[in-house]
């Protein structure tokens, strides 16, 4: 099983969780983060760090983000590993709880 980032962290970005995770399978994108779903041993230690609460367990995806489970997969294997805190993005605040922010995840 893994854990498996969602829409709400898309230009929220904050990085939280990254602090946290004892085996590193956070990757960084330009305004989004995702899980590599082969190197996550399932601690949850990252659900509870995410301010935006965007981190479900795969068998908790919320209804209409089942995509984020590949997305996260895809994503994992061409972005750059992050294994530390970073400032979140200026407006995050302003983002965090806005829906249908896919339309936005940059590549």
């Amino acid at each position: 099983m893994t854990f498996v980032v969602t829409e709400n962290c898309i230009k929220c970005k904050y990085t939280d969780c990254v602090e946290v995770c004892p085996v590193d399978c956070f990757y960084e994108g330009p305004n989004f983060l995702v899980i590599h779903p082969d190197e996550c041993i399932d601690c949850a230690l990252c659900e509870p760090e995410c301010p935006a609460e965007a981190i479900f367990s795969e068998d908790e995806i919320p209804d209409g983000q089942e995509q984020f489970l590949e997305i996260n997969a895809e994503l994992a294997e061409v972005w750059p590993n992050i294994s530390e805190k970073k400032d979140p993005p200026a407006d995050a605040e302003e983002w965090d709880g806005k829906p249908g922010k896919l339309e936005y995840l940059e590549r």
